[in-house]
């Protein structure tokens, strides 16, 4: 994928910038990890289709917007313009994508004077790419643009959706094996579900026998003991686990998982290694 400008208009039906190097989850603790988390994804640039965004949900009004269990920051779409009203502040386009309709404000800047590349070129029938935020005002939706502009090829408009998708199922299955990796490495989630419970089966851990004694951490919360087991059974690297690796094999709230990493932290258990994103387990 490329950057962030690239939905700016300057490279054609350019890809996205979302995530880059950067990890889902905030914290809602106060350790440097937390808060630069909550930072990246401020600045993240996410491709969606208008379902998603009627789909997205907030905890209450001043919450941020989460979708499937991921909090959106800056988010992109592209649609088809049915109708466009001109007021003197702002202009509002009902945009419709072939899954829903929502509406996209753009506020007038006066002074800035808009070239043919900008708002003044979007006509109703048009497609158009908006970038901007979700914000709720009443019972409605829409999207607070902070750019919008049409789009410059068809390609464009098939190019958002499989990224969309794609995204979207990065997110919930992980992403896909790197050449040469083999997909069957991976540690099956009921292997790292924590501590077998007394008198319970323990035929799925048996299934394979973890790579350490992992003993010394069963006093650990449930969660807490997951994210320990899934990192110890990972060939050892430099680098350590993405937070979102982890949270792939483990499951669950994504706050909560970050909580979880923040306490493993204050214990001492891992820590960060080339960025606040990437954990690995202290000796």
């Amino acid at each position: 994928m490329s950057q962030f400008n690239d939905y700016y208009g300057n490279s054609g039906a350019g890809g996205g910038g979302f995530m880059t190097g950067g990890s889902p989850y905030g914290s809602a603790s106060g350790s440097p990890g937390g808060a630069s988390r909550k930072t990246e994804i401020a600045h993240s640039l996410r491709p969606l289709t208008v379902l998603q965004l009627l789909n997205a949900s907030q905890a209450h009004s001043d919450a941020e917007w989460m979708l499937d269990d991921t909090e959106l920051g800056q988010v992109t779409v592209v649609g088809h313009v049915v109708s466009i009203q001109s007021q003197a502040t702002n202009n509002l386009y009902w945009l419709d994508d072939g899954t829903g309709r929502i509406e996209a404000r753009h506020w007038i800047d006066s002074s800035i004077e808009e070239g043919e590349a900008g708002s003044n070129a979007i006509t109703e029938g048009s497609y158009v790419r908006v970038s901007g935020t979700l914000k709720m005002f009443g019972s409605k939706r829409y999207v607070n643009a902070t750019h919008i502009r049409p789009v410059k090829s068809p390609h464009e408009i098939y190019f958002h959706l499989l990224e969309a998708m794609s995204v979207t199922l990065t997110w919930a299955k992980g992403a896909p094996p790197r050449a040469g990796q083999n997909p069957s490495t991976s540690i099956p989630q009921a292997q790292v579900a924590g501590p077998p419970a007394a008198g319970g089966s323990a035929y799925a851990v048996q299934s394979q026998p973890p790579a350490t004694n992992n003993s010394q951490y069963s006093h650990l919360p449930k969660l807490e003991y997951s994210i320990i087991a899934f990192m110890l059974n990972q060939p050892s690297n430099e680098e350590g686990m993405h937070v979102r690796s982890i949270a792939r094999a483990v499951g669950g709230d994504a706050v909560a998982i970050s909580n979880a990493l923040d306490k493993l932290m204050d214990d001492g258990l891992v820590f960060t290694t080339i960025d606040d994103s990437h954990f690995k387990v202290a000796d």
